[in-house]
């Protein structure tokens, strides 16, 4: 990976939209360089871009293959297996990265639950798949207040979990323990399991 000046999370999309590298803005890696400080500034400057299309995922999209013949700025899409995400999820039943993820077979690096609609179900689908290690009673504190009520104790002794914190919410999704006592999330949806 040390060729490459950025390395994104592989979206899922091959539209002409995401093209030609499906990267997904929600994860990425930046080197520190000339040519990302570049792409990154003309980013900033594409808030009309935005703004009309609605999405800054577009807008870096556009800027990363414009950028790569403008500046030789070099792309890497990262393999869906180690860097899954919201398209293996919701998306791609057939690709066995997620029962590999379910059954402890494979740990990816990262999971990062995009292609979802908004934060209260990216929290059910992530405690569903094992994915969660903050307890309720952080999950919707700011940071300050987070400090506040933690006194002397460190954050992440009074807010996070070693163990995963593991909820059923939709029999029909994929997740790390059986729901098959759970509602489908989809209408006549069979169990995942």
């Amino acid at each position: 990976y040390s060729k490459f000046d950025v390395l994104f999370q592989d979206d899922g999309a091959r539209s002409l939209r995401y093209a030609p590298y499906s990267a997904n803005s929600g994860f990425y890696f930046a080197r520190q360089n000339s040519r990302t400080r570049h792409l990154f500034t003309s980013l900033l400057y594409s808030g009309d871009f935005i703004a009309k299309t609605g999405s800054h995922q577009q807008a870096l999209s556009a800027l990363l293959a414009e950028h790569s013949s403008l500046t030789g700025l070099t792309v890497k899409t990262l393999n869906t297996h180690d860097f899954p995400g919201g398209w293996n999820y919701h998306r791609n039943k057939a690709n066995p990265t997620l029962r590999e993820m379910m059954t402890n077979k494979h740990v990816p690096v990262i999971f990062h639950m995009c292609w979802t609609l908004n934060k209260d179900d990216k929290l059910k689908y992530l405690k569903q798949i094992g994915q969660w290690h903050v307890h309720e009673k952080c999950e919707k504190d700011n940071f300050v207040d987070m400090v506040d009520r933690s006194g002397e104790e460190p954050i992440s002794t009074s807010c996070c979990a070693a163990d995963p914190i593991i909820t059923c919410f939709y029999r029909d999704k994929p997740s790390i323990v059986p729901c098959n006592d759970s509602p489908p999330i989809d209408k006549g949806a069979k169990s995942w399991w």
